[in-house]
């Protein structure tokens, strides 16, 4: 977690922090114009957000006292290091009577131990005690 950034002075973090934020490809925010799209400069990769500049935000929020909406923050970066379409079949799993426990908890063993994401491993760890107590998982 990034103790860099003051929530009074640095928020908005595009206008007062600029130098905080990047893209997946080291750009500066300022490298992102509409100009520069039409002339090709810009790629996909260029306009997703960053694990780093999650993490201010989530210290941001947590410096407001909106601790929930910073952990959210938290688990929302540790998720731009996972494929896409592992998020949609992780997604899908966590859908009520889609999985059983164990499969649920071999998901989280994942995300923690192949993409470091153990907040949200903790959150797909929950939703499998939750799922059990009221009935919510696949059958057998």
């Amino acid at each position: 977690m990034s103790n860099e950034v003051d929530a009074n002075k640095d928020y908005p973090l595009g206008t007062n922090r600029p130098d905080l934020v990047k893209t997946p490809t080291n750009k500066d925010l300022e490298d992102i114009t509409l100009e520069k799209v039409l002339e090709g400069e810009v790629e996909d990769a260029d306009l997703s957000i960053t694990e780093e500049t999650l993490d201010h935000q989530a210290e941001i929020a947590k410096q407001k006292g909106r601790e929930q909406f910073g952990k959210n923050m938290e688990r929302a970066g540790e998720l731009t290091n996972i494929p896409d379409d592992r998020i949609l079949e992780i997604y899908n799993s966590l859908r009520p009577n889609r999985s059983t426990k164990e499969e649920l908890l071999a998901i989280a063993d994942e995300l923690e131990e192949e993409y470091e994401a153990t907040t949200t491993a903790q959150l797909v760890r929950e939703a499998a005690e939750v799922y059990e107590k009221r009935d919510k998982l696949r059958s057998e």
